[in-house]
């Protein structure tokens, strides 16, 4: 039976950090080549419909830990706060696997960025839900506890817009179209990543209410990956839409 060894979990979690910081030494610059940013003139091969690679790259994040569940002897049944945070995680991710792939209406995906997807999703996977199912140490009220209860609220409210704000960019486009528009409504009335911001902020709520440096490292690592994309996305809407509103910041309303 698997065991917990905390030195894995800390050496788990600091390459962790060091991939955030990685990425973001990488595309604080230059955007990663896909979607909007994709070059024109590369060829449309070694690419996958838009649909099967997002399934594909996010199905290790629901499937692995899953799996460490079902393989833990004696079940891990308490305390309730281990459930419940392990139970977010995978709830983010399958909606992440099983309904957004089926609505979304992007560009066909790099097989190269998949392969890489693909990786990070077993890795992270593995290192949030080892964490806890064997070695997460909760007191029995850990549910009324304040990091719980707000990590908890901060997650809902960042999932939402998050959901929100991707149906908002699907209703863009009409079926079969690939051009972009200026996104309205919702958050994106204030900022141009409204997408990326509900996913940042549910990361940091639920490292808030699991308090554990696997959970903290892969917020960071959702902030220098996706955060460097809003912006490029935002200098993208300005440069390619004369009319796009000059009053809307990249990632946080008001900031920058």
């Amino acid at each position: 039976s698997m065991q917990c060894y905390p030195g894995l979990v800390l050496a788990l979690s600091s390459l962790l950090g060091a991939l955030a910081l990685l990425q973001l030494s990488l595309y604080l610059r230059v955007p990663s080549r896909y979607g909007k940013h994709e070059e024109r003139l590369c060829r449309p091969r070694g690419r996958l419909p838009a649909r099967c690679a997002w399934f594909l790259q996010e199905l290790p994040s629901f499937l692995v830990p899953a799996l460490l569940l079902a393989l833990r002897s004696p079940p891990r049944l308490e305390p309730l706060g281990c459930r419940l945070l392990c139970c977010l995680f995978c709830w983010h991710y399958f909606y992440r696997t099983f309904i957004y792939p089926f609505f979304t209406r992007g560009r066909p995906f790099p097989l190269q960025l998949l392969f890489f997807g693909m990786l990070f999703c077993i890795y992270n996977g593995f290192l949030q839900g080892y964490y806890l199912i064997y070695c997460a140490e909760y007191p029995n009220d850990w549910c009324t506890d304040i990091r719980f209860t707000s990590g908890l609220l901060l997650f809902l409210l960042g999932m939402g817009i998050n959901i929100h704000s991707d149906l908002l960019l699907r209703q863009l486009r009409k079926p079969g179209e690939v051009t972009y528009k200026i996104p309205q409504g919702g958050l994106f009335t204030y900022i141009s990543g409204a997408n990326y911001f509900g996913e940042i902020v549910e990361w940091f709520g639920f490292a808030i209410a699991t308090w554990s440096p696997p959970a903290f490292a892969f917020a960071f690592f959702t902030l220098c990956c996706i955060g460097p994309r809003a912006y490029h996305h935002h200098r993208y809407y300005l440069k390619t839409f004369t009319d796009y509103p000059k009053s809307r910041k990249a990632l946080i309303p008001f900031v920058f």
